[in-house]
């Protein structure tokens, strides 16, 4: 048993609707609850796939503070507070911890990136500041910098740092992660693809981009392999393959917008640098949306 279990199952990243003026609330409140009826298990919002990046400051605070009131307690709520400047991912953790949300997602540092030092000492430090569980998050293909596992097994005892949301692909690395901090740290799975590998590891469940769709279903992929339906869990893997696929073809979470926007979401609404999605992609991605009874 890890010292302070946040969730078990799939947490949607989820996206943060816009239109022209801004942060569509109108739309974000309606879509938290659709999530939260839908079964999800928890909700992380402001991470990469809520576009965090291009939130100004008094955006991302709002993000978070309305985002924690509608969501009222249903489900846990994690607040995506990292940043490349360790003094705001300190500030804005303290910010989230207040409002009351029940982690903090906090992702390596990007474009400045860290020697592996670096990282423990940042980590550290934001995990000193908070009062609430930090669940480290490693995405090397958009960072530039992969958390080794001895910076896990150095950050591993700190009674704040909980979790692990591993995003870099390897699964031999995720298994030797998980031999070596599994019990003290829950594993969460950061590849739609890569969910019941990671469950068969020890892994708690998903921090998850193809849940904005279908929350319900990914949530049964973690819930099936938990009571022991490992087939059917395999089976849910296999079956929203090509879909995950499609909305990976490109940079997330241009896709999933493109998707949550067809299904009546939001609008198609994406900051720069990104761009809407490319025609010949968005109709391969329509058509197994089709396919799923997602869209018309």
């Amino acid at each position: 048993m890890t010292k302070n279990p946040i969730f078990r199952g799939a947490a949607t990243a989820l996206i943060t609707p816009m239109n022209e003026n801004g942060v569509d609330y109108e739309a974000f409140g309606k879509l938290i609850d659709w999530q939260i009826d839908s079964g999800i298990d928890a909700l992380v919002i402001a991470g990469t796939t809520g576009e965090a990046s291009t939130l100004t400051d008094e955006e991302h605070r709002e993000v978070l503070r309305y985002a924690i009131e509608r969501i009222a307690g249903r489900v846990p709520a994690i607040a995506g507070t990292g940043s490349n400047d360790t003094a705001y991912a300190i500030d804005m953790s303290i910010y989230a911890c207040e409002l009351g949300y029940d982690a903090l997602l906090v992702v390596t540092p990007y474009y400045n990136k860290a020697t592996q030092k670096g990282l423990i000492q940042m980590f550290t430090q934001i995990a000193d500041a908070c009062t609430k569980p930090v669940i480290l998050y490693n995405v090397p293909s958009r960072t530039g910098v992969n958390i080794s596992n001895g910076v896990y097994a150095a950050l591993a005892d700190h009674p704040n740092i909980c979790a692990i949301k591993e995003a870099n692909g390897d699964i031999s690395s995720a298994v030797a992660t998980a031999s070596l901090v599994g019990d003290k740290l829950d594993l969460y799975c950061g590849n739609d693809d890569q969910i019941v590998p990671f469950l068969s590891i020890g892994g708690s469940g998903v921090i998850s981009v193809l849940s904005n769709l279908l929350p319900k279903e990914t949530s049964d992929i973690c819930h099936k392999f938990f009571n022991g339906d490992i087939a059917g869990s395999r089976e849910l893997q296999f079956k929203y393959l090509d879909l995950v696929n499609a909305l990976f073809c490109e940079v997330n979470p241009i896709p999933v917008k493109a998707a949550m926007a067809a299904m009546g979401f939001c609008e198609n609404t994406i900051r720069l640098p990104l761009t809407p999605m490319e025609e010949e992609h968005k109709e391969k991605l329509f058509a197994l949306m089709r396919a799923e009874g997602l869209i018309k």
